[in-house]
């Protein structure tokens, strides 16, 4: 299935994606995580699991959350989101680090920065007011050149 290319300032005119589905994919991607985690520490060994898990979650949602994930994760994917900064456009790698600070700060203080998105107006965590991203229901094909 084809999706049509879409304007960045077309992407403020799709749906803000609530906590429910967010932490769908956040749990997809968790889970992936985990497992490929459990793999590399297995081969590994030792008790680098930390290390492990910390460089995994680095790599892996600032390279999702960028332009060059097209602002996807997997879990992302699989439930049609995507996280595109407020004027619509893709996240340069700069934003993706912002975001990625903000969510640990939002994880931090018990996850109220993280709950956040189910009260805030425009489906916000900290994270996302932290970076000045959103994430919208519906993703843009990644332009391809």
């Amino acid at each position: 299935m084809a999706t049509a290319v879409v304007p960045a300032a077309a992407a403020l005119d799709r749906p803000k994606a609530g906590f429910w589905v967010r932490t769908g994919a956040y749990l997809i991607d968790a889970i992936l995580l985990g497992v490929v985690s459990y793999v590399l520490g297995g081969l590994v060994g030792g008790n680098s699991s930390g290390t492990i898990n910390l460089v995994l979650g680095l790599v892996y949602f600032l390279y999702f959350w960028s332009a060059a994930g097209n602002g996807q994760t997997l879990g992302m994917r699989a439930l049609n989101l995507q996280v595109v900064k407020t004027d619509g456009s893709p996240l340069p790698l700069q934003t993706a680090v912002i975001r990625y600070l903000g969510l640990f700060v939002s994880f931090v203080v018990i996850l109220i920065g993280v709950i956040w998105v189910a009260f805030d107006a425009d489906k916000q965590g900290w994270h996302d007011k932290i970076a000045g991203t959103y994430v919208v229901k519906g993703a843009r094909k990644a332009n391809a050149g």
